[in-house]
């Protein structure tokens, strides 16, 4: 659209003739109180206005209508590096770091992502900052600057990106699935791209990338194939006018969103069954179908009943029978990712050991119960079921944070909805139309389909041998025809099993919707104490914020013996598998009900949760807690669950680097905590059911029961709640006050400098990963808040929340120069992150790099980085303005409001479950902050972060790859304040520095250690208490 071009259908043209404004209302959720503006500017960019007048946080995405399908086939990857790009300058603002400095210092964020068909770029910013963030955000799709230097430095980024994923079974058979794909169409491109694809084989060919890159970026970057999702505190007339100013002048190419020729799948690629090797122990049986763009029949989304029906999980469900017949533990179904003009269904079923030795016979279950879809059609109560879930899912919809929510508006206006129906057109379901569905339902062909089965068992592969490997990421496969004995039993002898059966009526779905509002202007801010015995202590809160029909119930079951030992503590994760494995069938509906229960095993005992609509929740507990005091274990269920119980421990040693390097600073620092092969251990002693069915009464013999409930639900059923759990485990005893001591943490030594070596646990892995970890002491009194200050006296005399606010304050500064130096500038991986990590009450500042460089010349970039550019910043370059304006950026994050119940109630909880009830944690915290003074934060850094300070306690974790080799010599920038310096690498450094503790033996190091206090309230409990 020009200004001289008529507008397009239900929309009229602006006075001032800047863009047209869509004339009809936009549907949106009952619950929701924004309001929403659809306009269409002069270059045909179709932008979304959201009003929200409480919002503290601002937010914009702009999703472009191409992806890596559209990459050149010699240039893969190129769509995934151009996003990269759009982030390292603009012509208006040439800073490579600009951008994200500018989001950092006003309490924001940003990402990015790639996909088949869209690139989404999306921030968020303090609500004060939304226009200055609009003009840089804009400016991407107006003149980027795409820098040389940059260009050629940040796809090594990508690289990085490429070999941090290298692992990942789901990334791998993600690029097996679209390499097995047709050649005639784009499908089977690598859309991540790494050096190979973007430099390398280019470069060799005579390609300049560069050159490409932009080309890429002039040929599809057009504004009518944008769309633009902007949500402030403004008025819709000053986001209108914002959006007009800002974003006309990206180019309109007047192009048509890029299709593709005929289906990914070809009959020479159908019928076919494909064996995969996983990097993890996995073993499951997929059965995937190429299926119709249905985006046309979004009104009815007739992929959603056959997912519901096909995926059901309940009585008579193809889940239900496998698991009797010991074959399976999970299904899911779903749309498989596809793109324009093409869509898959697929059916994903994960095998026992024995379900691997009958897939054949799995896949005929699964087809009968296709042919009894198609026989049955759309059954008119399964089918107001999922319209009526979906109806009411939309009209109790809750909000989301604003940079998600951006996000899934500007793809929703990508999706060819009605105008009107941007935000409902994926979500409701409207009319019924049983002869287009059936015609979908049919599209599951008995001809038209492949197979796959992942599994390390070579015993089920053809041949004993996977035959083949996948370019990029290595993945060993082998491809076989589906068996004709197979197909001829599909299509002449197929009958359907006297078990299978469409889903029962549900009798989970609510009916009270009632929240009896009662508003407010001062919302409660904690929980209140209604309940306090030696057994039980019950906190409660009515909603008085979100006024939807949910509730959420949290108990915390604390038991000695659940972790007494790992041998316990593996028995108490066998006993939970279990119960939620007995449960499964029963409990289904309630999921689909919008009810779900989570059930989980901890070194301090079990911890149960309800979330959901309230009318059906407490049936829910019942339900939960009479399956947990009679479980009755069956052989074929034990054997099903301790062999996933296994394997998730020894695919724990498959996760990346990093994650280890997380995991051992805790264990370091925890009193009591078992590592993984050390409960694998204990596994492996655990032969029969019997010593499972005999721990677990005796570990709820004797219980303390904490609980929440938050929500829709008066005190009355609050203390229902509670009853429920008493009663239904067999009124427990209560433990004695010694008991109770929650667990501690270690203190390292003033001057510490400790390092804990391991190799990554696979071999195969190119990455290693660091945790680079400084402990912080509460702060000394030579150390304090200016005098001139008003600060609570309570405050001032607590040392613990002095050290968490400048812990939090240094972390803040630190954070975005640590990843554009680490990440961007010197390039020593794509995971480098930052930030606070606490354990108890002992609280510090963590740096995680992953990399393909030794953790040991990690850890002196860390710290030359903590020297230089940390150090020259606070102490020579930061004024009090700067500085005010750090804070101010991480108190706007502190007072970021609760978007949703969920979101409240956890915050609850974990104050509670911290052992410190600290309720007023934020509000106190707030209150030191905006007294702290630069000199402060400076005195802070100096004396307990600053590497070589005689004080500074810092231990670090290095799990070192396998493969780790020496690299070439190479010269990297680095950026020190203003000037840039080269550092020149003659050799890798592999010794660790000179005074450093090498940690052989973690059990003697933590034994020579002192703990810290154990948490404790912050206040009398009874403070809070309506008893």
């Amino acid at each position: 659209m020009t200004a001289n071009k008529a507008p397009p259908a239900g929309f009229e043209t602006s006075p001032d003739g800047t863009h047209a404004v869509l004339t009809q209302p936009i549907e949106s959720s009952p619950n929701d109180e924004r309001s929403y503006r659809l306009v269409r500017l002069n270059n045909d960019l179709e932008v979304l206005l959201i009003h929200d007048a409480k919002a503290d946080k601002s937010a914009a995405a702009l999703d472009v209508h191409v992806g890596h399908l559209s990459d050149p086939d010699n240039l893969q990857g190129l769509a995934h590096y151009l996003e990269h790009l759009l982030f390292l300058g603009t012509d208006k603002y040439p800073g490579e770091n600009e951008y994200k400095e500018f989001l950092a210092q006003h309490a924001g964020r940003s990402n990015a992502y790639t996909s088949l068909n869209n690139t989404n770029f999306h921030f968020e910013v303090g609500h004060a900052h939304l226009e200055r963030a609009l003009d840089r955000f804009a400016q991407f799709f107006i003149s980027p600057a795409f820098n040389e230097s940059c260009t050629d430095r940040e796809v090594r980024a990508v690289d990085s990106e490429f070999k941090r994923n290298l692992q990942m079974d789901n990334r791998r058979l993600f690029q097996l699935g679209k390499h097995l794909s047709g050649r005639n169409h784009p499908y089977w491109h690598f859309g991540t791209g790494n050096l190979i694809t973007l430099k390398d084989l280019p470069e060799e060919e005579g390609i300049k990338p560069r050159d490409e890159l932009i080309k890429f970026y002039h040929k599809y970057y057009s504004s009518n194939i944008m769309k633009l999702a902007i949500v402030g505190r403004e008025s819709l007339d000053e986001l209108t006018g914002w959006a007009v100013e800002k974003f006309s002048a990206i180019r309109n190419l007047e192009i048509a969103p890029p299709s593709y020729p005929g289906p990914p799948l070809t009959p020479k690629e159908l019928l076919s069954m494909s064996y995969v090797k996983p990097v993890k122990d996995i073993r499951t049986l997929e059965v995937k179908f190429p299926f119709p763009d249905t985006s046309r029949h979004y009104t009815l989304q007739p992929s959603q009943y056959i997912t519901h029906v096909v995926g059901h999980e309940g009585s008579g469900s193809i889940l239900a029978l496998l698991k009797r017949k010991g074959w399976a533990s999970e299904i899911s179904a779903g749309k498989a990712s596809g793109g324009l003009g093409f869509e898959f269904m697929s059916f994903v079923v994960s095998l026992t050991k024995e379900g691997l030795l009958h897939c054949e016979e799995i896949i005929e279950i699964i087809f009968q119960y296709i042919k009894l879809l198609q026989k049955e059609g759309v059954e008119p109560h399964v089918w107001d079921e999922v319209t009526s879930l979906a109806s009411m899912a939309f009209r109790f919809k809750e909000m989301m944070q604003p940079a998600e929510y951006v996000v899934d508006c500007a793809e929703a206006l990508q999706k060819g909805f009605a105008p009107e129906w941007t935000l409902s057109g994926s979500e409701l379901i409207r009319g019924n139309d049983p002869k287009l569905v059936q015609e979908f339902i049919n599209e599951l062909k008995v001809d038209t389909w492949v197979g796959r089965i992942v599994t390390q068992d070579l015993s089920v592969v053809p041949g004993g041998e996977f035959t083949q490997a996948e370019r990029w990421y290595g993945t060993e496969y082998h491809v076989a025809p589906v068996s004709p004995a197979l197909l001829d039993r599909l299509r002449n002898h197929l009958e359907l099993h006297s078990e299978l059966h469409m889903p029962l009526p549900n009798e989970y779905l609510p009916k009270d919707f009632e929240t009896h509002k009662i508003p407010t202007s001062t919302p409660l801010t904690h929980p209140i104490l209604i309940k306090h015995t030696p057994l039980t202590r019950l906190w409660h809160k009515k909603d008085d914020i979100f006024w939807v029909p949910k509730v959420n119930i949290k108990f915390s079951l604390t038991s000695p013996l659940a972790a007494a030992n790992p041998s316990n503590l593996v028995k108490s994760m066998l006993y939970v598998a279990l119960v939620k494995d007995a449960l499964n069938e029963d409990t289904y509906a309630a999921q689909m009900a919008g009810l779900s229960y989570t059930l989980d095993s901890s070194i301090h005992g079990i911890q149960l949760a309800i979330r959901g609509y309230n009318d059906k929740a407490l049936l829910l507990l019942e339900k939960v807690i009479h399956a947990m005091h009679t479980l009755q274990i069956e052989p074929d269920r034990f054997s099903r669950v301790r062999d996933q119980v296994e394997r998730t421990y020894r695919n724990v040693y498959l996760a990346n680097p990093s994650q280890h390097a997380v995991f051992y600073l805790q264990y370091i620092h925890q009193e009591k905590l078992w590592t993984f092969m050390e409960r694998l251990d204990a596994l492996e002693s655990i032969v029969t059911l019997e010593e499972v069915q005999s721990f677990y009464p005796e570990m709820l013999k004797r219980l303390h029961v904490e609980g929440l409930v938050h929500g829709n639900m008066d005190r009355s059923l609050a203390l229902k709640a509670s009853e429920i759990v008493e009663n239904g485990l067999g009124q427990p005893r209560p433990l004695v006050p010694s008991e109770l001591t929650a667990m501690r943490s270690l203190i390292l030594p003033e001057g510490c400098q400790a390092v804990f070596q391991s190799d990554t646990p696979d071999p195969s892995n190119l990455n290693s990963g660091i945790e680079y970890y400084i402990q912080m002491e509460h702060v000394p009194t030579s150390l304090h808040l200016s005098s001139s200050d008003k600060i609570s006296s309570t405050i001032t005399k607590n040392d613990r929340k002095t050290t968490r606010v400048l812990t939090q304050i240094l972390a803040q500064i630190i954070q975005e120069p640590c990843f554009h130096q680490l990440r961007t500038t010197e390039q020593l991986g794509y995971i480098v992150q930052s930030g606070v990590r606490t354990f108890d009450s002992i609280t510090g500042i963590r740096i995680i790099v992953q990399s393909e460089r030794d953790p040991r010349y990690i850890e002196t970039r860390i710290e030359s980085f903590l020297q230089t550019r940390i150090h020259d910043l606070l102490i020579n370059t930061m004024t009090e303005e700067d500085f005010r304006r750090q804070v101010q950026s991480l108190i706007d994050k502190k007072l970021k409001k609760d978007m949703r119940l969920k979101e409240e109630s956890s915050r609850y909880w974990k104050q509670i479950t911290n052992g410190f009830y600290d309720f007023d944690e934020v509000k106190e915290d707030v209150e030191v902050m905006k007294a702290v003074k630069l000199e402060d934060a400076r005195a802070f850094f100096l004396e307990w972060v600053l590497p070589g300070a005689p004080r500074v306690k810092k231990v670090s974790v290095h799990i070192r790859s396998q493969k780790l080799i020496k690299p070439k010599d190479v010269e990297v920038e680095v950026k020190v304040s203003e000037e840039r310096e080269k550092v020149s690498e003659e050799r890798e450094v592999f010794a660790l520095k000179e005074g450093t503790y090498l940690i052989k033996d973690v059990v003697a190091f933590k034994a020579s250690l002192d703990l810290s206090r154990a948490p404790t309230p912050v206040v009398d409990l009874l403070r809070y208490s309506h008893l």
